[in-house]
């Protein structure tokens, strides 16, 4: 079987301190890789250090600061390997990381895509959260007609940068990272034009590391600029998906009030409450939009270990969002204190599956005495069954435990 050829490509502007992190985990993997560094016409030292590193590294200065999409295009353009590993200057990687991922796409060829867990960890390494597993084994794949809408649905979350890798080929016939998007879901747009051309792979295991900081990319944006974008990215993931489950789809609107649900959300976490009112009306009112907000809040709860603070945290915010909702909307919502039942029962259920029994007992036990709070659970019981009547998103195991 041919050897699957990968260059690492880093994307940098000005953050030295960083960069030289990002290049060491490259330089250490496990498995020879290329190395390529394009630097977006930086100011510091960085062109000084990376030449310094000899032919170890493949180095392209931009000629003017062209912008994160654009330094990721040029990385594609200068490197030779049949795939491609994008990390921004603040992430690093696992020593093991290319080796795992050679090993996945070497058993799914059709693959034009790879996504792995990362570890989110501030700016001295401290591991503040995980990412979740996606799916069965060590690795699995998705067919390409399941993919688009298991992104509608959050369901195939591929990720930022530092945990996907992608078929060289694809991305070039995809048309590369749109330059307009800049550092704002240029990858997502990225990842869902690179899967139209083949299968989607996951791995189980944590396989990089993304430092969450002030001076990330996504945070100079607004969250009306985000939301925006959001909304732009779910119409395009909308038009994409297969035809066999084109009749399971929610309508567009009730997609753009899921979107809105969500940042309003996030606006209340941020305490940013007047973008959290501005955006949660009218979609507060759509019955759609709360269903896909319920279904993606229990389907992140299904992960351990950070169960309990998720479903604490969420909780808190659903009742801020209450707390908000004018009394004439009222009516239109759910109970609050039925939904917050209902999410500890689901939550203790996750729980017990996991073996996690102490932690199932504190979630479910004060909720168990709610009828109401059964009767959502029947309901979304026979929802499911029905939708496994349906057409299912479909994950093949690669690499079992």
């Amino acid at each position: 079987m041919t050897q699957i050829k990968f260059s690492i490509v880093i994307t940098t502007y000005n953050r030295l301190s960083f960069l030289k992190r990002a290049i060491e985990s490259a330089l250490a993997q496990t498995v020879p890789c290329e190395v390529v560094v394009v630097d977006d016409c930086s100011s510091d030292d960085t062109e000084d250090y990376v030449r310094s590193l000899g032919s170890s590294i493949t180095y392209h200065r931009n000629p003017t600061n062209m912008g994160h999409a654009a330094s990721v295009n040029a990385g594609v353009q200068f490197a030779s390997g049949d795939w491609i590993k994008p990390v921004d200057d603040d992430d690093y990687l696992d020593a093991n990381c290319i080796r795992e991922m050679m090993r996945a796409i070497a058993l799914r060829r059709e693959a034009v895509i790879c996504s792995c867990q990362a570890a989110q960890v501030d700016v001295n390494r401290v591991e503040i959260s995980r990412t979740r597993r996606m799916g069965p084994g060590q690795a699995f794949y998705i067919p390409q007609a399941d993919i688009h809408y298991g992104m509608l649905l959050e369901q195939i979350p591929f990720g930022t940068p530092i945990q996907v890798a992608f078929r060289r080929d694809a991305f070039i016939q995809s048309g590369g990272w749109d330059s307009s998007l800049d550092a704002n879901f240029d990858d997502i747009d990225s990842w869902l034009r690179i899967a139209q051309f083949g299968d989607a792979i996951f791995i189980n295991k944590c396989l990089a590391y993304r430092t969450v900081w002030p001076g990330g990319y996504n945070q100079k944006f607004s969250l009306e600029k985000r939301l925006e974008t959001n909304i732009l990215i779910k119409e395009k993931i909308y038009a994409l998906v297969n035809e066999q489950h084109r009749e399971l789809l929610p309508e567009i609107g009730a997609v753009r009030a899921y979107v809105k649900l969500h940042w309003s959300l996030v606006a209340l976490k941020q305490k940013a409450y007047l973008s959290s009112m501005k955006f949660v009306f009218p979609a507060v009112l759509s019955s759609q939009a709360w269903k896909l907000l319920v279904e993606a809040i229990i389907f992140r709860q299904k992960q351990p270990p950070w169960l309990q603070k998720s479903i604490d945290n969420n909780l808190l915010v659903m009742a801020k969002m209450y707390s908000l909702a004018n009394e004439k909307h009222r009516a239109a919502l759910p109970n609050l204190q039925h939904f917050q039942s209902y999410m500890k029962l689901r939550g203790g259920w996750a729980a017990c599956k996991q073996g996690k029994l102490l932690t199932a007992l504190q979630l479910a036990l004060p909720a168990m005495s709610s009828p109401a709070a059964w009767k959502l659970v029947i309901k979304s019981a026979i929802s499911a069954q029905e939708s496994d009547k349906q057409i299912a998103i479909r994950k093949f195991v690669l690499i079992d435990f």
